[in-house]
């Protein structure tokens, strides 16, 4: 108890130290802290940090660099949609949800840089933050289970009329596995490990691989792979101990009957064209799962029909190429969220069972181009190139587990199309790619 509070006590002598020097740094740092909480705190934080830099903290001169100013870009783009939608209300309504992406890379241009170590340090309590929710969520998942005795409660997230999963349904285990994954990566990329750092990177690996999100699974282990290769000190003397514990890990991971289940959903239904119910735990009795082949290929579906993961982003695709070739929208789109009226008459063109006519394409590249043309969608990959290309070229590792991580995410989900989503992504985009000044972050 006394090494918490000698903890606490160091931490906060640090963050006013570092608040004395930069007016924005604790308004940033509860923006980095709340991501896991309501959209409403997010917002009040936002505007705190914002009303710090029009206040305290703006620079004698206005930064113009490239980087922050492709996504006001996109912003504007997405804004003049308005002009050429077919939904009109609906792309009213979506634009104050992305005004982030112009607010927050405005903030950074006019304010006061941080330093090289106050981005680390921020990055550090962030980190700490995310190991306090994961203690959170899995104690409560600890209690649930042994009131209901209910599996579900350590595993992925619920609905939102049956919070039954480990995280509720509204903070989704996908983007809270994101945000759990970059604050591994702090604590693996120390060079020197302390007790605390290490039982904070346990309790990250844990927690992120119960919320059983497949793609951000893959390209995690993906990324430890990388570091231990190519980033520890022995990576060069000792890959093939490296490689050893690395299948060990894996293979223990993927035992674990919850987690090989939901990839075991996938490559089953990816295979078959019916499966029996015995096989997936999940379904209701007599729920049909469509594979792949018959989400790009059946003309008419029924309302028993089950979509798993991938089927349903193949059949999205799907509808897009449709979409295309039906509507004029190379250059501008349909307007910003203005797609979902083409995915409803979708579903009922498909007989799909009513409310797959509700989500978006799932994917951020096709949602981009729907819905903001060939030129919102040149828009979102130079951000992304911009990123990734920094991220390399300043050889941090925390940087470019950033930067694949979003580069994949953005090929399962609309992202930035959820607030909370646009809003985590600029954030870090901003705080990682302003002046390129924030070469290898060394974390001793």
């Amino acid at each position: 108890m006394m090494n918490i509070y000698s903890f606490l006590a160091n931490a906060w002598q640090e963050i006013k130290a570092e608040q004395q020097l930069n007016k924005s740094f604790i308004p940033f740092l509860l923006i980095l802290v709340t991501l896991p909480t309501l959209m409403a705190i997010n917002n009040v934080c936002t505007a705190i940090f914002i009303l710090s830099v029009l206040v305290l903290n703006r620079n004698t001169k206005f930064s113009t660099q490239i980087g922050l100013i492709f996504p006001i870009l996109l912003f504007v783009w997405m804004a003049l949609s308005y002009f050429w939608t077919i939904d009109a209300s609906r792309t009213i309504s979506a634009i104050s949800k992305e005004i982030t992406l112009f607010l927050i890379p405005v903030s950074f241009l006019i304010m006061n840089p941080f330093t090289k170590n106050q981005v680390l340090k921020l990055v550090k309590y962030y980190s700490f933050s995310m190991v306090f929710y994961a203690l959170f969520f899995l104690l409560r998942g600890a209690f649930r289970f042994a009131v209901s005795g209910d599996q579900r409660a350590f595993f992925y997230h619920g609905e939102y009329d049956d919070d039954f999963g480990l995280v509720p349904k509204l903070l989704n285990a996908i983007h809270i596995s994101v945000y759990v994954a970059v604050a591994f990566f702090y604590f693996l990329n120390k060079e020197i490990k302390s007790k605390i750092d290490i039982f904070c990177a346990s309790v990250l690996f844990v927690f992120l691989f119960l919320l059983s999100s497949k793609n951000i699974i893959i390209v995690f282990i993906f990324l430890i792979g990388i570091h231990f290769f190519y980033f520890t000190k022995s990576s060069n003397k000792m890959r093939l101990r490296n490689l050893a514990i690395f299948i060990i890990v894996l293979g223990s991971i993927l035992s674990f009957s919850k987690i090989k289940n939901r990839f075991l959903v996938e490559f089953q239904s990816n295979t078959n064209t019916s499966v029996s119910h015995s096989v997936y735990n999940e379904a209701d009795e007599g729920v049909n799962y469509i594979s792949i082949y018959e989400a790009w290929n059946n003309e008419k579906f029924e309302h028993h029909d089950y979509f798993p993961g991938t089927a349903f982003r193949v059949y999205q695709f799907r509808m897009f190429l449709e979409i295309f070739k039906e509507e004029p929208l190379f250059w501008n789109g349909l307007g910003l969220n203005a797609s979902l009226k083409k995915l409803q008459e979708k579903e009922k063109k498909y007989n799909l069972y009513p409310g797959y006519g509700d989500f978006n394409f799932h994917n951020q590249y096709i949602q981009n181009f729907a819905e903001l043309g060939f030129i919102g969608f040149l828009f979102l990959i130079t951000i992304l190139l911009i990123n990734i290309k920094n991220a390399i070229k300043h050889k941090d590792f925390i940087h470019i587990s950033f930067a694949i991580l979003m580069i994949s995410l953005f090929l399962t989900e609309s992202f930035l199309w959820r607030q909370t989503g646009v809003l985590y992504f600029i954030i870090f985009y901003c705080l990682f790619n302003y002046k390129n000044e924030n070469k290898r972050l060394k974390i001793k």
